[in-house]
């Protein structure tokens, strides 16, 4: 029976006649004479032999450019290092200003003076006058600060809920800080693509530009304190290991526990990557309450802080407390990172946290400490008792520490907050004006406009000291300076177009921590929305780079100006052959570039006059990239409200001369645009004549182009088209976005020139990272798309059609319609079984095996997050997900399954110019004893993840210590209390 003979329609009954004799012969047929119809009809629907044909006319006048990938990533680095330092420099004005603004103020413990409060600006009271504070606050849109209500000639004041606003050192801080205001101007006149600049006092004030609206959050009260944020803490203080030692005696029960681990958790806060931790808790036995962590500090990154904020809850209080051996096991472990050049090398500290102390602990000091002490000692005594307040602050004092009792939760914020101000004594006093640059965090407001790796922010801070001599050796923090900078600005100056279909930028911070990534996604859905996960801000490269599993590409990225040159090749084909690895090094960051061979070697530049390309821009079915840079508009406030598409033409039409366009850019779309112009005649004159009773599926045509233009038809009308959201800005996996191409034409740009690529996606297709290709209950969807060539290889664009999978298919295979878009192994277990064991060795990217059909490749290590059933909260683990990939080199397979009592056949047979196979087994034969192949994954939250010390860039400063720094300055009254067991000491020794 021939493929005539059986169109469309009881195919099945066709297989069953075929099936017991010349199977693969027919089986060959089959698959011939359905991927020539079906190549002729995704042929005719995509136009893609025109396209082919308009290409290939204008081949002889294009000019072929090699890219230079040295030459690229460093004129990218010196672009994006003038960026920053134009930040650097705003911060320096806002620093020079709010100095000199102290050395100026005289303090004025009865000052008058109204502000502007945040919170209460443009409030009334029940007679309609403002209430005090509050006074009228203009408040506009502003598109550049995400459309929010802002005030861009001025900044306000914010104040956490437990500061009284009206306090003398609030006042007088306020009010010096004025000076702030015409500086915060100036400094975004100068540069437009400044955001956020901010001034966060010692004392507890926020002085923000533009000034804002600040809201409650929903308890009614303000949270928000800026000396406990990430840049404000790393500004203040240089890097630390702290070990943290709590007292979990019977004593500790009840309020005091409460109040020790709050003060636990608190001190977390002050952590960040940058600094090494571990928490030791002590009664009758002394125990790490991190097993995995024992004898070791690790870094304080957002993965480690939180493991142990679970398991501080966890603390109960029982047995007798004897601190000696706490203190000695917190000495020994410093010592020892100290001593092999771990850690932070730079400040050290035991935060000690109890209720009283008793026993004699001097030797422990004496011993593991004196006389140098280069350990400082922090104690926090629990409780309104007294009773050994003397005991706990001599040891405090003794050990260039600081002593304070914490009596209820309110008082935990600002006694933790004190040590910050001794820490930072050193860098005071010499006036060491230290940049900082913070770990990623996420811009909330961006949550629904962006890709998900262009989310993340990092901030630029120094911090304020007073200038006057009379406070010299006290060394006192004024308060810290930073600007926000959206990562964003960064990679726009690493454009996309430069890079080719699977290149990209990424960027690393000194601990090898992503800070921009293209497989960064630091998002998860819950329900409908969208919430950070819990290590966003903590991964690292080799948890996205998987060709980098030895982590050669990360060990290089922690040193200075190194090029790689690599031959890395991924068994999947999601990364490319990498023709280059560059890294430079830039205040914040390492920035790499990747350039993948055949697709980003070469740019192709066309010769388009401006009227030619003009006329085929303005046609209809004619975008371009509005996430791209073909012209600056965001400086300008005038511009701002132009698409990309609306800027080039004002730009080329001299409209608006001021425009700053990239003129390379735009001559590729002057040239995609008239060899593409063709395509909408040709696709609605198939429109007008198609015939929706005999030709069902195809829904909508559409390209795209290596320079972001993109033109699309329908087929039916809006109302019908399966997947709505298809091709939107809301549609970020299938549009040109600044970190990616679209998923449909990077997998055209995998296969040869001259074959179809079809995939199947569901309608509310996220884009997220998901193998699991079950949507049972959704629409299915399929695009097919065509790859376009030109010599010597760089990929310029494809063609592509999408349609309803299930009418497509139900076309020829009616009864295949209901698996449509499952995973063939949870199919046909017995099938993919089999498949699985003709596969070649497993790892093996080379050399497949004439039988092997399918090839497992040793499963890729992915970064996620699961959830964590006692606590109900998403942990970090590393997850293996197993990827399943066809050997397209061979042609055909077959095989036969012992079932018990039958044998089960089957062959497969590729279909020619696709990525698809058609597959032909023996459905009489019960092969259930095969269980599913299913898309599992294994997930674990591992020691070693977490304990890991790596190779890292530590900051090339360190203020530990100073010698004219005050240590009686230690908490409580200046005079020291003398522990009698320690009257016999020399004099010398207790004031070293």
């Amino acid at each position: 029976m021939s493929w005539a003979e059986c169109p469309r329609a009881a195919l099945a009954s066709c297989l069953t006649a075929c099936l017991p004799s010349n199977l693969g012969r027919k089986v060959k047929s089959w698959a011939d004479a359905f991927g020539g119809e079906l190549y002729s009809i995704v042929t005719k629907y995509s136009g893609s032999l025109l396209l082919q044909k308009k290409y290939k006319d204008v081949e002889p006048t294009l000019k072929i450019k090699e890219v230079d990938g040295l030459e690229l990533v460093k004129k990218f680095s010196e672009q994006m290092e003038s960026m920053l330092r134009r930040k650097v420099e705003a911060v320096e004005r806002l620093v020079e200003a709010a100095e000199d603004a102290d050395l100026n103020h005289e303090y004025n413990s009865s000052l008058e003076f109204d502000y502007y409060n945040s919170f209460l600006i443009n409030e009334k009271d029940e007679n309609d006058n403002y209430v005090e504070l509050g006074d009228e606050f203009i408040l506009e849109p502003n598109e550049h600060f995400n459309n929010l209500l802002v005030n861009t000639t001025y900044s306000d004041i914010q104040l956490p809920t437990n500061v009284y606003n009206k306090d003398p050192d609030i006042l007088n801080g306020v009010y010096m800080s004025e000076a702030l205001n015409p500086i915060f101007v100036d400094n975004f006149e100068r540069d437009p693509t400044l955001t956020w600049q901010y001034f966060g006092s010692s004392t507890g004030f926020f002085r923000l530009y533009p000034g804002i609206k600040w809201l409650p959050d929903e308890n009614g009260v303000i949270s928000f304190d800026c000396r406990n944020r990430g840049w404000y803490i790393q500004a203040a203080t240089s890097p630390k290991d702290i070990v943290i030692v709590v007292d979990v005696s019977g004593s500790m029960k009840g309020l005091r526990m409460t109040i020790a681990k709050h003060t636990i958790v608190t001190i977390l806060d002050t952590l960040g990557e940058n600094d090494f931790v571990n928490i030791i808790a002590y009664n009758d036995y002394v125990h790490f309450i991190e097993p995995c962590f024992k004898g070791i500090l690790v870094q304080a990154d957002r993965d480690n802080r939180e493991h142990f904020k679970q398991l501080v809850d966890e603390l109960q209080a029982k047995g007798v407390g004897t601190v000696n051996k706490a203190l000695t096991e917190s000495f020994k472990i410093l010592r020892e990172f100290r001593d092999a050049g771990q850690g932070g090398l730079c400040n050290q500290a035991i935060m000690l946290i109890t209720d009283g102390a008793v026993e004699d602990y001097e030797a422990v000091f004496e011993k593991y400490n004196w006389p140098d002490r280069k350990v400082r000692v922090f104690t926090y005594l629990i409780g309104r008792e007294v009773t050994f307040a003397p005991n706990v602050k001599w040891i405090a004092c003794n050990n260039k520490g600081y002593y304070t009792q914490i009596s209820t939760l309110a008082d935990v914020q600002e006694n933790v907050m004190e040590y910050l101000h001794v820490l930072s004594r050193p860098m005071v006093i010499n006036h060491d004006h230290d940049i900082i640059w913070t770990e990623a965090y996420m811009d909330s407001a961006l949550f629904a406009s962006q890709a998900q790796s262009l989310l993340l922010m990092t901030t630029v801070a120094m911090p304020v000291f007073s200038k006057k001599n009379e406070t010299r050796s006290h060394g006192i923090l004024l308060g810290v300076v930073g600007s926000d900078v959206p990562l964003r600005e960064l990679l726009k100056l690493a454009p996309r177009y430069k890079l080719g279909v699977h290149g990209y930028a990424f960027l690393n911070t000194n601990n090898g921590y992503i800070l921009s990534h293209p497989d960064l996604r630091p998002l998860y859905k819950e329900g409908k929305k969208l919430k950070p996960k819990p290590n966003y801000n903590s991964v690292d490269l080799s948890e996205v780079e998987w060709e980098d599993q030895d982590e050669i590409l990360w060990r290089e990225l922690m040193s200075l100006g190194v090029v790689i040159v690599g031959n890395a090749v991924s068994c999947l084909g999601i990364t490319p052959l990498l023709a280059d690895k560059p890294s430079v090094f830039l205040p914040a960051c390492s920035l790499g570039v990747v350039l993948s061979r055949g697709h980003g070697e070469y740019i192709l530049l066309g010769n388009t006059s401006v009227e030619e390309g003009l006329h085929d821009l303005l046609q209809p079915d004619l975008s371009l990239a509005n996430e791209w840079i073909y012209c600056i508009t965001d400086i300008d406030p005038d511009h701002r409200k132009l698409s990309q598409l609306e800027a080039v033409i004002r730009f080329l039409t001299g409209e608006e001369p001021d425009l700053e366009c990239d003129e390379e850019l735009v001559q590729e779309v002057l040239f995609d645009a008239v060899v593409t112009a063709p395509m909408e005649a040709y696709w609605t004159t198939l429109a007008l004549n198609m015939s929706m009773e005999t030709e069902v599926g195809v829904e909508m045509a559409f390209l795209g182009t290596r320079a972001g233009l993109m033109r699309s038809a329908l087929y039916v009308g809006s109302e019908k088209i399966s997947n709505r959201k298809f091709l939107t800005q809301k549609d970020k996996e299938s549009i040109f976005t600044m970190d990616h191409f679209p998923l449909w034409y990077r997998r055209a740009a995998e296969h040869p020139p001259g074959s179809f690529i079809y995939s199947i996606v569901s309608e509310d297709d996220s884009g997220n990272p998901s193998l699991n290709t079950r949507g049972e209950g959704k629409r299915k969807l399929f695009t097919s798309c065509i790859p376009h060539h030109a010599r010597p290889d760089p990929f310029i664009a494809a063609s592509c059609l999408m349609g309803s999978a299930e009418t497509c298919l139900f076309w020829f295979f009616p009864f295949l319609c209901l698996q449509t878009g499952k995973f063939f192994g949870a199919v046909d277990g017995s099938v993919m079984t089999q498949l699985l064991n003709m596969a070649p060795a497993l790892g093996n990217c080379r050399g497949f095996g004439d039988a092997g059909l399918l090839l497992q490749p040793t499963s890729p290590v992915l970064n996620a997050s699961i959830s964590h059933k006692k606590h109900d909260i998403l942990q970090p683990c590393d997850t293996e997900y197993p990827v399943f990939v066809y050997e397209p080199a061979i042609k055909e397979t077959n095989g036969l399954i012992e079932c018990g009592d039958c044998q089960k056949m089957f062959v497969a047979q590729q279909i020619a110019s696709s990525n698809l196979l058609l597959l032909i087994t023996d459905a009489a034969c019960d092969c259930s004893v095969f269980p599913p192949v299913l898309l599992a994954h294994n997930a674990s939250v591992k020691c070693e993840r977490m304990r890991s010390q790596k190779l890292r860039r530590r900051p090339d400063t360190c203020h530990a210590f100073h010698p004219e720094e005050n240590a009686q300055d230690c908490g409580g009254a200046a005079e020291i209390p003398v522990s009698p067991t320690l009257l016999f000491l020399p004099l010398a020794l207790l004031l070293q």
